[in-house]
């Protein structure tokens, strides 16, 4: 014999399914209005944030969805459903402007006309790239033996995989996915680097540049190496600072941001050799 719990979820869906329901015999018509709130487990469906097609054929609607139109919101659920990477003596150190630039490259993936908008940009991208970015960033550190763990631009190139498997394009076009995802990464940090500094703020970094002068960066590359080329800019001082740049890694994390803000807007040139890249006059 169904217990009461089974004989109720029945009649539910015989409510729901054909909006009827028979009491002693007697077939009630009800002309009900139903709010449905169903999930999917994306390991078993999906990772793509539009609702799936065995779930769109039971209920026989389309059910429409809005993903977190701040930043904030965005960063938030990152941080909350963020798989945690223990590993004993090490300190993460994450920088709020690489939050933004995680979250910002997926505002401007669910904009995007090459990204498909019907299959969605699920909240699951931010929270994957910000798991692959901070992987990154420790796995580094250990083969440096540092202790401080801090995401630099450089470590960006780790989200393409994490972006690409959640992200269907429109059209298949040249370069493919890699190349609307660079172009996205390189947008998402050019938009949080020109909410971060105003007007003329860096232009005596810029003049510090002139004649010749260059900064190598990797994301090989040891903190202390970035500490030894930053002393050689004064003028880099209070800008890392107003990063909140403290230990060599955020340093180094900051630096890096600065540099790569620069060259976007079309401030330093960027030169690449043999896995690293030096910016220049």
């Amino acid at each position: 014999m169904p217990d009461l719990a089974e004989r109720i979820q029945v009649g539910l869906l015989n409510i729901m399914e054909e909006r009827d329901v028979q009491i002693r015999g007697y077939k009630v018509r009800l002309p009900i209005d139903v709010y449905v709130v169903a999930s999917a487990n994306p390991e078993d469906y999906t990772n793509r944030g539009r609702i799936i097609t065995p779930l769109k054929d039971r209920f026989g609607s389309q059910i429409r969805t809005h993903y977190p139109r701040r930043l904030e919101d965005e960063i938030a659920i990152m941080e909350a459903e963020l798989t945690q990477f223990p590993a004993a003596g090490f300190q993460y150190a994450p920088a709020p402007y690489m939050k933004q630039v995680v979250a910002e490259l997926t505002h401007l993936a669910r904009k995007t006309p090459e990204i498909s908008q019907r299959s969605g940009v699920s909240v699951r991208v931010s929270i994957c790239n910000w798991e692959n970015l901070l992987s990154n960033a420790l796995k580094r550190a250990i083969r440096l033996d540092e202790r401080e763990v801090a995401p630099r631009v450089s470590d960006l190139g780790a989200i393409v995989a994490s972006t690409s498997g959640k992200i269907e394009l429109e059209t298949l076009g040249d370069g493919g996915e890699d190349k609307v995802l660079g172009k996205l990464v390189q947008k998402a940090v050019l938009n949080v680097f020109n909410r971060s500094f105003t007007g003329g703020e860096l232009d005596s970094v810029v003049a510090a540049f002139q004649g010749g002068f260059g900064i190598d960066v990797a994301d090989s590359m040891p903190s202390a190496e970035y500490m030894r080329q930053i002393a050689e800019v004064r003028a880099l001082q209070p800008v890392l600072k107003k990063l909140g740049a403290g230990d060599p890694a955020s340093t180094a994390a900051a630096l890096e941001f600065v540099l790569e803000g620069l060259h976007l807007s079309r401030k330093l040139n960027k030169d690449s050799r043999a896995g690293r890249y030096r910016y220049r006059s």
